[in-house]
């Protein structure tokens, strides 16, 4: 991530997950939009976790609504996982891959807002499933 201040804030929510949860962030170096597909699809192979492609034509979930679906993941999978795509974009062969496309809203944002928001909802979720005040409904 080259901006500092969107590293960091992403950096804090990584942090206040792993309290409830392990988290792996795995970057793929920018490159042809096919490239990146094809390397995002080989580490989608490998794992076990229900796939979320985040994507502008997805659908929009309520928080607490990916709460229950996150504590489905752990029950079913063991593990959830969230795909961002880069400046380019994403291939459509990724979106085809996908359990489900979600969005975090209408609106596009970069890969590193992305990424900020998507781990503050994750932490929000866990947080909704322990019961602690963090969010307010």
């Amino acid at each position: 991530m080259k901006n500092k201040s969107l590293a960091e804030l992403a950096a804090d929510y990584a942090k206040r997950i792993s309290k409830f949860d392990k988290l792996e962030i795995s970057e793929i170096k920018d490159s042809t939009l096919p490239k990146e597909a094809e390397k995002i699809l080989e580490k989608i192979k490998s794992s076990k976790a229900k796939i979320y492609v985040l994507s502008e034509e997805g659908r929009t979930v309520p928080s607490a609504k990916l709460a229950k679906m996150l504590e489905a993941d752990l029950a079913e999978t063991g593990a959830s996982a969230f795909v961002i795509g880069s400046a380019c974009g994403m291939h459509e062969s990724v979106k085809k891959s996908a359990d489900m496309l979600l969005s975090i809203s209408p609106m596009t944002f970069t890969h590193e807002w992305a990424r900020a928001i998507i781990l503050e909802q994750i932490y929000r979720a866990k947080t909704i499933s322990a019961n602690t005040p963090y969010h307010r409904a």
